[in-house]
């Protein structure tokens, strides 16, 4: 009886292999890409982290240059108040003998109020306190 042998030259490659079309572009570029992408993300946040410190220091120094404008208007509205506060003042104390304004405080120096008192009942005068220089 015959046994069977190989062809000559052998038996063709046996294929295990999946056979797959490549899809897309080779991982390295993937990497590459978004390693790209990344930088340009990070330098846009750095620039605009940049650019909100820049604003933040422009509203800073914008305020620092308002201070004395401030004041000044603060000042005027204090003095308006003491004037007023003086009218009212004379204008209640008129029949106290001896009495003279601002001698609450015993002193020639001027003390500036640390708070402002509003009276529940208000005494209105019989001609009104006129105030100048300043917004009413």
């Amino acid at each position: 009886m015959s046994q069977d042998l190989p062809p000559v030259g052998g038996y063709g490659p046996v294929q295990y292999k999946r056979n797959l079309p490549v899809r897309g572009f080779r991982p390295a570029y993937y990497i590459l890409g978004m390693g790209a992408l990344m930088t340009y993300g990070f330098y846009e946040a750095i620039k605009a982290i940049r650019d909100q410190q820049e604003l933040a220091r422009e509203k800073q120094w914008s305020r620092i240059y308002l201070v004395p404008l401030l004041q000044a208007e603060q000042d005027r509205d204090l003095v308006r108040r003491h004037l007023a506060n003086e009218e009212r003042e004379k204008f209640l104390m008129k029949d106290v003998k001896g009495w003279e304004f601002g001698s609450v405080y015993h002193s020639d120096r001027f003390i500036k109020p640390t708070y402002v008192v509003t009276p529940a009942r208000a005494v209105k005068p019989d001609k009104p306190i006129r105030v100048t220089g300043g917004a009413a």
